[in-house]
């Protein structure tokens, strides 16, 4: 398995893992994102980074992440907000593999954490999580303002 980073052209193939990803978490109608609104956000403004794993040059799984920065720790972390990989790959080290590159690409950045959200039905990502050393949040709870709430809060 080799990894690369996305570059431009793979707009296209960010948006079908995406929506491959959340098909499988039965959420694929709540994807509004499309090509340009990607490659705005990845790619002009720099919000996001995306990593693929690839076997025999074919991307078969990806990560995509963006650092957030820790005032308890002083520095910033690599926040992972997608992980996926295709189901006739699962279950042969890909998703490890591409977890443990965002590690090192962590360390490298000299990042002080790597963290990440999971559905709580999600046990075989659960377990593989686990398996991996992640430590769940017990004491967090995740909370969310989007849409017409966002819109009216910020005027």
């Amino acid at each position: 398995m080799d990894i690369r980073y996305a570059e431009r052209k793979d707009v296209g193939l960010i948006l079908q893992f995406i929506k491959e990803l959340a098909d499988y978490e039965g959420m694929l109608a709540e994807v509004v994102a499309d090509e340009p609104t990607l490659e705005e956000w990845i790619f002009n403004k720099n919000k996001a980074e995306v990593i693929f794993a690839m076997v025999d040059g074919v991307e078969i799984g990806f990560a995509l992440f963006f650092h957030n920065f820790s005032t308890f720790l002083g520095r910033a972390g690599i926040y992972l907000e997608d992980l996926y990989v295709r189901p006739d790959y699962r279950g042969n080290g890909y998703g490890k593999e591409l977890l443990t590159q965002l590690a090192k690409i962590a360390v490298e950045r000299k990042c002080g954490r790597l963290e990440w959200w999971c559905l709580d039905w999600n046990k075989p990502s659960i377990d593989f999580y686990l398996s991996m050393g992640a430590e769940p949040m017990q004491d967090w709870t995740v909370y969310r303002i989007s849409g017409e709430t966002l819109r009216n809060l910020g005027k």
